[in-house]
């Protein structure tokens, strides 16, 4: 049985690819990952977790330790201007940890496009690519390049699903007809799975992707498969900036990523070579509209398996210790009791916090401070969630961040908007009472300023939204003892 040693693996591919890789048999699975408690319960009894990343060479080499094969999906976009050092220093220690522990083959997933013509990040993964291939006599590498991947909660799928559920009349950029060869999510699974088993004799670059399309043809598809009607308007006005604003204003995503996006999709991804076909001749890449009916069946019932923002370096969307309150400077502490209603009554009123199911009141409040966050870069509200009752460590809700998650006990949620400081709401059940608790640490004289401006709003919407909860749990343990009679 051979070791497969996976990194990654809480974010949108690795999620979706360390649950294939541990259905698989005949091979044992380990992870390295920065923080095991994003990980499933199952995960973490199905496999060996290794806490560490790139850059802590010890972990590294504990977690290379017997390995034949390892998988690389780190990308650090979303840490700073400084991303492509961070990527180029990460993809030089791994490459050199697996040649002094012996590994044979590493496997690395990228993105389609030319270096002549790359944004700065696609250049960052080409880069990586080259690093991880530079010495093909002592390690093997298999590089995937990938173009728009289509699947429930990635980045190119949620932003074409709201552009198109949202906007009957779009007059767009010029960029919409630039080509490339989007895939679906499950092929992309596929691929990595299958190539586990590939021993090619020398480096292999495998371009993937189905037929190729403008992003125009993405967004009329997606109407079609949606039945609606929609008139896209391409004109030549509008500048990268104002578009990528423009899909901070409508989509989920937040200006960094967005403009990352638009700056890929100015040049064509197209596929460059057969290998695909030639070393996986029993992946057939489904139809675009295909895709996209498979990932709104996936929203539609609830079985979104990972998001775009699971997972990536910094504050953008991972958490770690520094995630957790400590000694605030600034409490807001809210109690209502229980009594007589279940523990995980309550807790399940928790957990439906956000996305669709809102903050129960004042709800106008919350989505100016969505649309506050929003123009100032921020995710604001309409990042929502992952599934619409169940949360994990890691989980976005909203603007917030699941950091801490003790079933029918704690949710603590860490902000992700932007603040001049770090912020907390924490949910506590302490015998049969609900302890609401908004904790922030300001960074300056600003931050102060910003906690004393917002009191007044804290007021009326703290205690709100901790009795809500209470009197929602109530009304579902009144329904279960209807049910039950």
């Amino acid at each position: 049985m051979s070791t497969v040693l996976l990194t990654g693996a809480t974010g949108y591919i690795g999620r979706r690819l360390e649950k294939a890789l541990r259905e698989q048999a005949t091979l044992s699975l380990r992870l390295l990952v920065r923080n095991a408690k994003k990980l499933t319960a199952k995960t973490r009894a199905q496999s060996v977790v290794i806490e560490g990343d790139t850059f802590d060479m010890g972990a590294l080499r504990q977690a290379l330790a017997g390995v034949e094969t390892a998988i690389y999906l780190i990308h650090s976009m979303g840490t700073g201007e400084d991303f492509s050092r961070l990527d180029r220093e990460s993809a030089e220690n791994f490459r050199n940890a697996c040649m002094e522990m012996g590994v044979r083959k590493i496997i690395y997933l990228g993105g389609l496009g030319l270096r002549q013509s790359a944004s700065a990040h696609l250049a960052s993964r080409i880069e990586t690519g080259e690093i991880l291939s530079a010495f093909p006599d002592r390690l093997r590498t298999i590089w995937f390049r990938a173009g728009v991947i289509i699947g429930s909660g990635s980045t190119s799928f949620e932003i074409i699903r709201h552009l198109v559920e949202k906007l009957p009349f779009m007059i767009t950029p010029r960029w919409v007809r630039t080509l490339t060869q989007p895939i679906g999510i499950d092929d992309v699974i596929a691929y990595l799975t299958a190539a586990v088993d590939l021993d090619p004799p020398e480096n292999l670059i495998v371009d993937i992707g189905a037929p190729p399309m403008s992003f125009m043809d993405m967004l009329t598809q997606t109407a079609t498969v949606m039945g609606l009607r929609r008139w896209i308007v391409p004109v030549p006005f509008l500048s990268p900036r104002l578009s990528s604003y423009w899909l901070t204003l409508v989509t989920p995503v937040p200006y960094k990523v967005g403009a990352a996006l638009v700056e890929g999709l100015k040049s064509e991804t197209l596929v460059q070579n057969d290998h695909a076909r030639q070393y996986f001749p029993h992946i057939h890449p489904q139809p675009y509209q295909q895709a996209v009916r498979r990932a709104l069946e996936e929203l539609e019932h609830d079985l979104v398996l990972s998001r775009w923002c699971d997972s990536s370096p910094g504050a953008v969307c991972d958490i770690n210790e520094q995630a957790m309150p400590g000694e605030s400077i600034f409490r807001d502490v809210r109690t209502v009791s229980f009594a007589g209603i279940p523990a995980e009554q309550v807790f399940s009123s928790i957990l439906s916090l956000g996305g669709e199911t809102g903050w129960y009141s004042y709800t106008f409040l919350w989505q100016v401070r969505g649309w506050i966050d929003k123009i100032m870069g921020g995710y604001g509200l309409n990042r929502g969630r992952r599934l619409a009752s169940d949360l994990r460590i890691g989980d976005a809700v909203d603007f917030w961040k699941v950091a801490d998650l003790v079933p029918n006990k704690r949710l603590l949620l860490v902000a992700q908007m932007k603040l001049p400081g770090k912020a907390w709401l924490e949910f506590d059940l302490q015998r049969d009472t609900l302890v609401q608790t908004a904790h922030f640490i300001p960074r300056g004289l600003w931050g102060r300023v910003y906690w004393y401006a917002v009191l007044p709003f804290h007021a009326f919407i703290f205690p709100d939204l901790c009795r809500t909860i209470v009197d929602q749990a109530s009304g579902r343990h009144a329904r279960d003892g209807m049910d039950q009679r």
